[in-house]
């Protein structure tokens, strides 16, 4: 008789000596921190995902458990660029070796490439799956080619009042043939008269010279 696996309580070990293999077709909102995350939810998302077990006898003889994980799955998000909504597709396809207990994982962490976890008997299985799908969401969705045309240029009215109000004294325009240089600072960066240059700049202005007679001589 074949034995029965749960994913929200899998017995690791047994389902690799199984070399069991699970399948789901999730609802999105079965996820809550996931769902959390989301916009525009509504029941037809899904999340797709296949777990199989299997023993590897690594050097010395040694048995070893092992999960593999694949997911997949749409997600629907704000874009960044045009703030309409951006359905996100997620893929996250990892293997699991189970070790011992917490302590073992731990201590094996850092000298091993491996992503260890800690055997159960009673395992979360879709807890795992949205740990992924969380870390897989991309920090800042972006459509490939958004929808609707995106202003590449802001205004403030006030900003603009307050500019006409009191023009910046030292704003600057040049020309060239391949490119144009716009500034607007507030402090004077260079003047040129003749043969003579004058800075006054606000912010990181030292002494030419630590000798007050040849700084004054500079000037």
């Amino acid at each position: 008789m074949t034995k029965e696996f749960s994913p929200d309580r899998l017995d690791v070990k047994a389902f690799a000596q199984a070399g069991g293999q699970l399948s789901g077709h999730d609802s999105l909102l079965k996820y809550e921190r996931l769902s959390q995350e989301a916009k525009s939810l509504h029941p037809d998302l899904r999340v797709d995902w296949t777990a199989t077990g299997e023993l590897r006898t690594a050097l010395g003889g040694i048995v070893q458990v092992w999960l593999h994980v694949q997911v997949q799955a749409t997600f629907p998000m704000e874009c960044q660029r045009c703030l309409t909504p951006v359905d996100v597709p997620l893929a996250v396809e990892r293997s699991f070796r189970f070790v011992a207990d917490e302590a073992t994982a731990e201590a094996l962490d850092d000298e091993s490439e491996e992503d260890l976890l800690a055997l159960s008997r009673e395992f979360d299985l879709r807890e795992l799956i949205e740990d992924e799908l969380l870390m897989a969401l991309p920090v800042v969705p972006r459509h490939d080619e958004c929808p609707t045309a995106v202003p590449l240029a802001s205004s403030d009215d006030d900003f603009e009042a307050a500019s006409a109000e009191k023009p910046n004294p030292f704003a600057a325009l040049a020309r060239h043939a391949d490119f144009a240089v716009v500034s607007s600072s507030p402090e004077r960066l260079v003047r040129v008269q003749g043969q003579r240059i004058e800075t006054r700049p606000i912010a990181g202005t030292r002494r030419r010279d630590a000798d007050p007679a040849r700084d004054a001589a500079l000037v």
